[in-house]
């Protein structure tokens, strides 16, 4: 039996419906994961593959798939199944076939009602990836330690096992222990996307908004905003419909940056280059608010 027959059986057992794929098509775009496009001339799915010890990223995608279509906000690839075929993880989503123009107004709408889905506490039931990081969930009560902790501390200290100390590390130091001075409001523990740059944003073809690679928390649901500014490609329909929706509340311009930091810290650590004096741009912009 064939690695694609061993997952077309796996299909048919989490759909109930027979199953025998042809032979995939590739799917570019993804810089993490092998994607291909697995038919039978009648359904097709979207099948992830990567490395078999790194099954638990699959699965832990899988759950926040599940957990942001259980929200029904706003349309999610829906997960199948998930496993292991020989030396590969696999994860088969629902197959959306996505290149449309949609209404940028509507997908700022859902997104204000995903945030509406909210928890007790900040973190999840689960740790998970961001990017090819690994993002820690652990629950908190309280957001400015969640994200002291979670956050930007655990980059920070990612970053200083890569090699990037000095300055850096001093001046991150600075900000961890300023926290409560910038984040000076209380948020509800919403249910965020957790990685909603533009690349994870699409339209079906009759315009339905689609978000997917997900990195699912409960958190401030300014994170997620802030994130569709840090690359762009949002619109201001987009904004101006989330606003009409839910607006933010006074002093979201400095804690943008403070959640987008996160980001600019993470893909020092997958990357380098210049996303370290990007960081200790951001960070010293954050002390000079506080007179530091």
């Amino acid at each position: 039996m064939t690695h694609w027959q061993v997952i077309g059986e796996q299909i048919a057992a989490a759909t109930g419906e027979p199953f025998r794929p042809r032979t995939p098509s590739s799917i570019g775009g993804g810089c993490i994961n092998q994607a291909v496009r697995l038919e039978d001339g009648q359904r097709a799915f979207f099948v992830k593959l990567n490395r078999a010890t790194l099954l638990e990223m699959f699965e832990a995608e899988a759950a926040g798939l599940a957990e942001l279509a259980a929200a029904g906000a706003i349309r999610v690839p829906r997960p199948v199944c998930v496993g292991v075929c020989g030396d590969e993880a696999y994860l088969v989503l629902e197959h959306l076939p996505l290149g449309g123009s949609g209404d940028a107004g509507l997908a700022g709408g859902q997104l204000a009602a995903l945030h509406r889905h909210t928890a007790e506490t900040f973190g999840w039931q689960r740790d998970n990836t961001i990017g090819a990081t690994h993002q820690p969930n652990r629950r908190h009560r309280d957001w400015i330690g969640f994200w002291r902790e979670e956050r930007l501390g655990f980059q920070l200290e990612l970053a200083a096992r890569n090699g990037h100390r000095g300055r850096l590390q001093q001046r991150g130091e600075q900000l961890l222990a300023l926290f409560p001075a910038l984040l000076d409001h209380t948020p509800r523990p919403s249910l965020l996307h957790g990685d909603l740059w533009g690349g994870n944003l699409g339209y079906l073809r009759d315009g339905t908004p689609v978000i997917f690679d997900p990195a699912v928390y409960y958190g401030d649901r300014e994170a997620d905003l802030a994130m569709t500014e840090l690359f762009g490609g949002f619109g201001g329909r987009f904004y101006a419909a989330y606003a009409q929706a839910w607006p933010l509340d006074p002093g979201y311009r400095t804690r943008k940056t403070l959640y987008n930091l996160y980001h600019i810290l993470n893909h020092l650590n997958l990357f380098g280059g210049g996303y370290g004096g990007q960081a200790l741009g951001m960070i010293d912009r954050l002390l000079a608010e506080l007179g530091h």
